[in-house]
This record gives C-alpha cells, structure tokens and sequence, in this order.
C-alpha cells in the first residue's frame, strides 16, 4: 500500500508524469541499452524496441499501476501483475534486473521532468516502483519454484522430432527433451519462450504458445513468419532453418490464460474465441476440455483471412467435434465458394447464442479482441470472466 504522503504526492503529479510518460520511457530505454547493450541483444524484441511498442507497454503499465494504487489503495492491480510477471518468468528475469531499469528509469524521469522531479516526488515515486517491482519479483519466485527451476534458470535444450507445413507462413516444430528426460507437464493455454541465435550473434527470444495436448509426450509449437517492415527475426530464422533433428534453447512453460479449474471443469459455459495464429492455444484448451470430460457448452469462434490461412484449421474442427455440446463457428474475409455469408468478414457475435455465466477466452491482434470483448459485455459477459492473451507487448490495459 502506498504511503499517505506518497499518495498525495503522486495523484498531484500524476498528470504531469503521465504527460511526459512516453518521452520517459524513451530516454530510458536509450539509457538502459547505451549502459547493458547485451539486453537489447540478447533479451529484448528488438523488433518490438524498433517500432517502439515495448516504450507504449512499459509506459501504460506504470501509469496504470499507480493511477490505481491511488484510486484503489486496498488492493493491487493482480491481473496486471500476474500477466507481466509470467512474461518476465518465461525470459528469465532476475531481481538484480529490477535494480538496474531503477536506476536508468530514474535518471530518465530526473532529465525529463527537470525542475519539476523534487525530492518529494522523486521519492514518491520510487516507493510506486519498488512497489511494483517487489510485487513482481515475488510473483515471479513463486512461478520459479512451481517450475523446480531456480530465479532465472529457465532454459532447457530440446529437439525438433518433427515440422509439419501446416499454411503457406505457418509450421509447426515438435519437440521432445533433448536430454531424454520426461516431458514437463504445462497448463493448458500456456506459451513457452525460443531463443535463438541469428547471424549477428544476438540471441533473440519469443513466446510461442503450446498447441499439443498437456500430457503429451512431444510438445508442439506452431510459428507464424512475421512478414512486414522490419520482418519477424526469430520467426523468419525459425521457418529458414530450423529442421527435424535440430536443437532449440526453450523456457519453462508460463502464461495465465489456462482454466480456472475451480469454474470450468464444473460445467460452466465457455467460449474461445481467436483469430490468426491466436488459435494455437485454444487447441490446447480444447485438448484438455476433451481429456477432462467437459460437458457444459463451449462456443468456439475464430477469424481469419481465408481457409487457406487458418492454421490447424482441421485440428480446430476435430477437437471441437470431440466435445458433446460445442459448435465451432469460423469467419473468413475471402471464404470459398458456399460458405455462410454471416459468417464472412469481421466477427459478428449478434446471432451467436451466449448462455448466461459463460467465461470468455480471447487471443489474437488487439483490435480483434477489443471487438469481441465489446461484443461479449454488451451480451452480458461479466468483464471478470473475459481473459486474454496478447502476442508481444501488452497495449490493452492503457488504451482499455
């Protein structure tokens, strides 16, 4: 909780850093990467740094943080927090990184605000850091030790046992445990880490969500070729090079986008709605709605440029197909011949029943969830039981 006095402090001057938060952010990540050029290399998106989404992100969640530490000082913002720390735990962050974006954040916010960083909003605002950052990092040792992995520890080699063509930019890497141990067990809906070596010897990373079924011995990745300006790094060296029998470095399995147990496995009404390479962790779900006998109904939807882009599109149609009260309902903006016009173009929950106390799942490009979930709390979805998974920097919370 934060301080009284800190409190005051913050709400008056809230506007003011709020203001100049993007030109903070800014100078501080050319700060951080002048002084650690080894981060932009080997840990951050360099693609994400380039088309400054990573500055937006760092810049929402902290004003979101303390817009909410003073307005809702009895409790935390834990969706937040625990979306950020399985993104941390999933790259490997450390405590000793919190003190280091600290102290260039800082001397950031020092020559950005000039005169107008005193003392006494300096040090309100380092209480609002440390307060995020201790948060953070105890959600993180918590994830570490769910894991048997020690802080940071969370790489593991494993082998390519196959790649299946499954579109014109999509493939799908299984893989199985390089030193021949059991395959770790994950949640259904989680994502996992890749990092890889390029040309420049920097070591990028990625999330890529798991699309196998829990148990399985192998574990499944499907990577979409990032085409654009600049091209995806690691998703283009993936597709260029990497073959069966092929070694991968990859992290431990993180990501809050899984079943709440306690609701859905006792029969409430789900829907999972995905578009584009959004759909690889609701095959996962389904997975396990399957393995575990889940009977209520499930309402899958899904968008996409064409059949012919949908990933896994048969996989999608069969899993749905093993649940006994499911409906699988799929959009197209150029569809083949005969398929339902109200079915063609942007996603259109208008007809589509939605039965009372159903729990959303979304992943896909921001513009299509905001679409969906506008579309669910009009049909009367609680906006506590909508949950999503964002591809990349997480640009919901400050423009939600």
């Amino acid at each position: 909780m934060l301080s009284e006095k800190s409190t005051a402090t913050v709400r008056a001057t809230l506007p003011a850093v709020g203001a100049a938060i993007g030109t903070i952010t800014e100078r501080f990540y050319e700060r951080l990467f002048a002084a650690h050029p080894e981060l932009l290399r080997d840990l951050f998106n360099r693609g994400n740094q380039a088309a400054g989404l990573q500055k937006q992100a760092l810049a929402g969640s902290m004003a979101a943080f303390a817009t909410h530490l003073v307005d809702r000082p009895e409790d935390r913002p834990e969706v937040m927090l625990t979306r950020i720390a399985n993104k941390h735990a999933s790259l490997g962050v450390t405590a000793d990184q919190y003190k280091v974006v600290h102290r260039h954040l800082f001397a950031a916010i020092a020559e950005v605000l000039g005169e107008a960083a005193t003392p006494e909003a300096t040090e309100a605002w380092d209480e609002v850091y440390w307060l995020m950052a201790n948060a953070l990092i105890a959600f993180e040792a918590r994830l570490y030790e769910e894991q048997g992995v020690l802080a940071g520890d969370v790489w593991r080699e494993w082998t390519v046992a196959g790649r299946i063509e499954e579109t014109a930019d999509c493939a799908t890497f299984r893989l199985r445990p390089a030193d021949g141990a059991p395959t770790p067990v994950f949640r259904a809906g989680q994502y996992v880490s890749v990092q890889v070596e390029l040309a420049d010897c920097a070591r990028q990373i990625r999330q890529y969500s798991l699309s196998s079924a829990p148990g399985s011995e192998l574990r499944s990745i499907t990577v979409k070729r990032v085409q654009g300006d600049p091209d995806g790094e690691v998703s283009g060296h993936l597709h260029a090079h990497v073959r069966e029998g092929d070694r991968l470095r990859v992290s431990a399995p993180y990501g809050d986008l899984v079943l709440d147990t306690s609701r859905d496995a006792g029969g409430a009404p789900l829907l999972l709605a995905s578009a584009g390479i959004g759909c690889t962790p609701m095959l996962s779900l389904l997975e396990q709605l399957a393995a575990t006998g889940h009977r209520a109904p499930v309402t899958v939807v899904h968008a996409d440029r064409s059949p012919a882009e949908h990933p896994l599109r048969d996989d999608h149609a069969a899993l749905t197909a093993k649940l006994p009260d499911a409906a699988a309902h799929f959009w197209y903006e150029t569809p083949e011949p005969g398929h339902p016009a109200d079915r063609t173009g942007l996603v259109d929950l208008t007809t589509l029943p939605v039965p009372p106390g159903t729990r959303a799942y979304l992943c896909g490009p921001l513009p299509f969830m905001r679409a969906v979930r506008t579309q669910l709390l009009a049909k009367g979805v609680a906006a506590a039981d909508i949950h999503y998974e964002v591809f990349g920097p997480d640009l919901w919370l400050p423009q939600d």
